[in-house]
């Protein structure tokens, strides 16, 4: 999955403009926006600044930053514009020439500054897979995982003599993932209304045609809600596991075949390892503890079984003869064996079994006419 410049400009401006950021520039390849109080707070990660404003209580100043959404055509736009400015001015002191200061005056030619403070403009390319993207995407899904919304009035409604009445409902959104060793995921958007207990799946459809903000208009009336909240998304639960039983899950069926070849392979293959002629051990009260410590030391450290066998060969070394020596360093590979085979048969199980899982992403309480 990904998205282009165009889908990403367009989910960042949403998020900009829902938390009332000031867009002073924007372009098809870019956007340079000053942040909102909340926005700089959640994207700036500056929390000693923020903790001194909320102290003092002084008025608060935001960064302002260049979001660049395909960056090679912002270059030519940005070096179509340069051109454009140098072709409009007469011909002057080159622009790379140094002012006099007077810091030049008595140690020469100093470098210039960075611009610093309230009016410096930072740039980032806000590409899929970036870094600020990302976090645009876990500020959005943090910020609006649950939201409490009421729909407009018009404005003949503001003007009447008796107030509209709002029915409070409930929407949430489900992800829901089928998953093997394929994968694929949807989106179910329930609404269920607090007063009758009326289920609508699309739920976005019956919002997108409506005025919602968070702040309840005027001469309008919220209705207190006969259904609890606990109630209500236990009834879409039950409602989303209804329309779940009834899919086809022959996919499902089709997965279990494939993890039964691959777990008949690893099978075979381990197998024959272990079935291959080993020395004969004794169990006497030398060869007994190193078994023990052996399947010790596999078990904590499942993922390097190599190296842990060899330190344990290394730690053991005694003065015994060669055969019982042997004998031990048999034990210890078969060990090895036995922990890499169900480390294996593990990793195809969690790989190839079915399995559906459902996940809120977000909800909300809107209230509706």
């Amino acid at each position: 999955m990904t998205m282009s410049p165009h889908e990403i400009q367009a989910y960042v401006l949403t998020y900009l403009e829902a938390l009332d950021c000031q867009i002073m520039e924007r372009s098809p390849a870019h956007v340079t926006v000053k942040l909102s109080p909340e926005a700089d707070k959640a994207l700036t990660n500056r929390p000693y600044y923020w903790g001194f404003v909320e102290r003092v209580g002084v008025e608060p100043e935001t960064m302002s930053f260049t979001f660049v959404f395909d960056p090679e055509a912002y270059q030519q736009i940005t070096e179509a514009a340069e051109a454009k400015a140098k072709a409009s001015q007469p011909v002057q002191t080159p622009p790379d020439a140094p002012k006099e200061t007077i810091l030049g005056r008595y140690f020469g030619i100093t470098p210039s500054m960075p611009q610093l403070g309230p009016g410096r403009i930072l740039r980032e390319d806000v590409v899929y897979g970036s870094r600020r993207l990302q976090q645009i995407f876990t500020a959005a899904r943090e910020g609006g995982a649950f939201v409490n919304l009421f729909e407009q009035a018009a404005k003949r409604q503001i003007r009447a003599t008796s107030p509209a009445v709002y029915e409070p409902w409930l929407g949430v959104c489900f992800k829901v993932e089928f998953a093997c060793d394929l994968k694929r995921e949807e989106l179910h958007f329930l609404g269920i209304s607090l007063r009758s207990g009326e289920i609508i799946e699309k739920f976005g459809s019956k919002l997108s045609r409506r005025d919602l903000s968070p702040r309840l208009a005027e001469n309008m009336h919220a209705q207190s809600p006969k259904i609890s909240l606990a109630d209500a998304g236990a009834a879409l639960e039950s409602h989303l596991t209804a329309h779940l039983s009834r899919l086809d899950y022959s996919w499902a069926e089709k997965a279990k075949e494939r993890l039964q070849l691959e777990l008949d392979v690893v099978d075979a293959y381990y197998e024959a390892v272990l079935r291959e002629d080993m020395p004969a051990v004794t169990e006497d009260e030398t060869v007994r503890p190193v078994i023990n410590r052996v399947r010790g030391i596999l078990e904590s450290v499942p993922a390097d079984v190599e190296l842990a066998s060899e330190s344990t060969i290394q730690q053991t070394q005694d003065d015994v003869d060669p055969e019982q020596e042997k004998a031990k360093q048999a034990v210890i590979d078969r060990e090895a064996m036995k922990l890499q085979y169900e480390n294996r048969r593990t990793e195809m199980i969690w790989q190839y079994e079915p399995k559906v899982k459902v996940t809120a992403i977000s909800s909300g309480m809107f209230h509706l006419r």
